[in-house]
């Protein structure tokens, strides 16, 4: 990869998962912003890249291929991320289409604990809440990835609660009154999947945890870099996963996690509101050549 110069926005999601853009707005949204590149990583999906690209040729905007791979360790969500993976090969498609199917498997879960509570919303519903502001077509392929935000944007809609933030703090979010976690794969094997796909691995937003002693095992077990700059990171966490990049060798990445705006709120940060430079690149991009023709 050639020498570039400027920014980087290494986590958005799209309407290929719980984001409210199209891929190729997120693209736009990156060259309006003046950054030099954007990953897309999307919640255990890689749909949305390729339309991406696309764009980013057209724009001449880098757009880096990406994910971020659901995961549990201690009853507490995982968030690995993959950029470069190999995503024409099969058995990594289908091992996110398995991923996907045990968020469905939540889905269902979490709608039977909030009938339990009294609160009847269908799958329908939350399917008809992904499909909004005009992306249906974006959101009938089977690739695509539905999640609690989508629950949440339904018990907006139907007046139970005034906010995102109110639905997952009432019902949604860990330990609230309709949270699951069923089993899942844990963050150890997401970084085995994400190496044998040909990708890099980096830990999100670790200062969600609450647990940098796990963050610290999955260091040791091999994850290649760690999301140091992070929109709901502040300087302290910036500073102390700097230092635990720093210490371990790890890339040290960074990204706004822009999901778009719903009822006017922005989740969690405008595009570009966290970045790195774009030579961040040159790190997370060899393995994918080295990798996939190793003999």
């Amino acid at each position: 990869m050639a020498l570039m110069n400027g920014l980087a926005d290494l986590h958005t999601h799209t309407t290929a998962s719980d984001g409210m853009q199209s891929p190729a707005e997120n693209v736009r949204l990156a060259k309006a912003a003046g950054l030099a590149a954007i990953a897309i990583t999307d919640h255990d999906t890689v749909a949305g890249v390729a339309e991406a690209m696309l764009e980013g040729e057209r724009l001449g905007i880098t757009v880096v291929p990406g994910v971020e791979v659901s995961t549990v360790a201690d009853g507490t969500d995982i968030h690995i991320l993959g950029y470069y993976t190999s995503n024409d090969d099969e058995k990594w498609l289908t091992r996110l289409a398995s991923l996907r199917r045990v968020r469905d498997q939540r889905n269902e879960m979490i709608l039977d604990k909030l009938c339990e509570l009294g609160i009847a919303i269908t799958m329908d519903e939350v399917v008809a809440a992904a499909h909004g502001d005009g992306k249906l077509e974006a959101l009938q392929d089977a690739a695509v990835s539905i999640g609690r935000p989508h629950i949440a944007a339904v018990l907006v809609n139907k007046g139970i609660v005034s906010t995102m933030k109110e639905a997952f703090d009432r019902y949604l979010k860990t330990g609230a009154a309709a949270y699951v976690n069923p089993p899942r794969l844990n963050p150890f094997e997401a970084v085995d999947w994400i190496r044998e796909a040909g990708g890099t691995s980096v830990i999100a937003h670790p200062g969600l945890y609450g647990n940098d002693s796990l963050v610290e095992e999955i260091i040791r077990y091999g994850v290649q870099g760690i999301e140091v700059f992070h929109s709901d990171h502040g300087p302290k966490e910036e500073r102390r996963y700097a230092q635990l990049a720093a210490r371990y060798q790890l890339i040290a990445t960074g990204g706004s996690d822009y999901h778009g705006s719903r009822q006017g709120v922005i989740f969690h940060g405008e595009i570009g509101n966290r970045t790195v430079d774009v030579n961040v690149l040159q790190q997370l991009e060899p393995l994918w050549g080295k990798e996939r023709n190793e003999p």
